[in-house]
């Protein structure tokens, strides 16, 4: 995993556990819960676990400017807001390191070219595979659009239900958790915030 990425330091490679190591850590939590990790069932959980954790928490290998650097000029004087509604993803909260999963809804108006459609789910995958907050995760991946971009206005909403709410705690099931972050036009025009949410929300 990269020591950096975007603005927030992270273990460097060489503190990283190794692989027997977080196996170890799982068959701890297994005897911490009350279960047996040398039962049939739960022998090869530790590994597994740990593969897991490795594909769910991918967005610490990669950084915002490798997936956002190719952009396209050629586009005919196009100039409207682009948005792409209803990408879905799934996170885990860093305070319990529970999932949580929902949709988030990105626009920009183009400045100067435009991103592939497909790039603009990429920031969200990469930061949904993080330990997150929802309000960290949408000001993210706002901030990384605007500075690979550099558009007239970009905007990020994300809807989210969180299983730290549903399954623990107050146990609501269903509620949902809005966040928005507004740049540039965006945030100094209410015409605008007014016509994404109409879009946003269909």
């Amino acid at each position: 995993m990269d020591a950096i990425v975007n603005d927030t330091e992270f273990l460097a490679p060489a503190d990283i556990p190794t692989q027997e190591e977080a196996e170890a850590a799982v068959r701890t939590l297994i005897r911490w819960a009350g279960d047996d990790p040398t039962r049939e069932g739960l022998l090869d959980t530790p590994k597994r676990v740990a593969k897991a954790y490795r594909e769910l928490f991918a967005g610490y290998d990669a950084a915002p400017e490798d997936i956002l650097a190719r952009t396209f000029s050629d586009v005919a004087g196009y100039s409207d807001m682009v948005i792409v509604r209803d990408i879905a993803f799934h996170s885990h909260c860093e305070h319990h390191m529970v999932p949580f999963h929902g949709v988030a809804h990105i626009a920009y108006l183009p400045e100067s070219g435009v991103l592939g459609l497909s790039k603009m789910a990429r920031p969200v995958d990469l930061y949904a595979r993080r330990l997150q907050t929802q309000e960290t995760m949408t000001s993210q991946i706002a901030k990384a659009l605007d500075e690979s971009l550099r558009p007239e206005g970009v905007v990020v909403m994300i809807e989210a239900e969180h299983m730290c709410m549903a399954m623990r705690g107050i146990q609501k099931q269903g509620a949902k958790t809005i966040t928005t972050t507004f740049i540039g036009r965006f945030e100094r025009s209410a015409q605008d915030q007014s016509r994404f949410m109409m879009l946003a929300r269909g």
